[in-house]
């Protein structure tokens, strides 16, 4: 896709994910990587509502150089973008039940939420959780960056999650899929689980091995 195709797609999977209440108001983000940059999301902007004309426009080295001013989370971005190579795409929302999982006290910092699906493993895999920063906290990205080597996923703790796909309809099914994963963790909260097994779940990394 050249840039405008990429505006274009940014603007309607942003109303997609606003539609079916997956992100609300002016929260959440997305961004792209171009050859010489990136497009972002602007600041306050709502993903119901995006001009694709006003999509900011960052050089490679972060500056931004057109359209609106870009999110102010924007560090999480550049800093998965560093750490992930082979990313296309980046998306940070605070959807709700990534959201209510973040906020629990008993999970596992190191993996937030179960094996439940096949699918969870392929798209997502292990979920760290990232300490709680306040939003624009420059400890946040330092924080991410320790994480994003080896994830492609992290969950913001009483934030949300931020996920890197090899494309943006990647990185998009990804946050898709540990939001629905969350929703059956919560569902299922108090009651007697059977998640994949520890050799399922090799056996899956084997046959989809992550792209980012």
């Amino acid at each position: 896709m050249n840039e405008n195709q990429l505006r274009d797609r940014i603007a309607e999977m942003g109303r997609s994910l606003f539609d079916r209440g997956l992100t609300f108001g002016s929260t959440g983000n997305i961004s792209v990587r171009l050859e010489d940059g990136w497009l972002m999301t602007p600041t306050g902007s709502s993903l119901g509502n995006l001009d694709p004309s006003r999509i900011s426009r960052l050089d490679a080295t972060g500056l931004h150089i057109g359209g609106d001013a870009p999110t102010k989370e924007a560090f999480l971005h550049s800093t998965m973008y560093e750490c992930r190579p082979n990313a296309g795409a980046i998306v940070h929302l605070h959807s709700t039940h990534s959201v209510a999982a973040s906020c629990l006290h008993d999970v596992d910092p190191k993996n937030v939420l179960p094996p439940l699906t096949a699918y969870f493993v392929m798209r997502i895999g292990v979920l760290p959780l990232i300490p709680y920063f306040p939003p624009g906290d420059v400890n946040l990205a330092r924080a991410v960056a320790e994480m994003a080597s080896d994830h492609h996923a992290v969950l913001l703790a009483n934030h949300g999650p931020v996920v890197a796909g090899v494309s943006l309809e990647d990185a998009i099914y990804a946050t898709e899929e540990l939001e629905e994963t969350a929703k059956l963790f919560l569902a299922l909260k108090g009651m007697r689980t059977r998640p994949l097994t520890g050799e399922q779940v090799a056996d899956l990394k084997r046959r989809f091995p992550t792209k980012t």
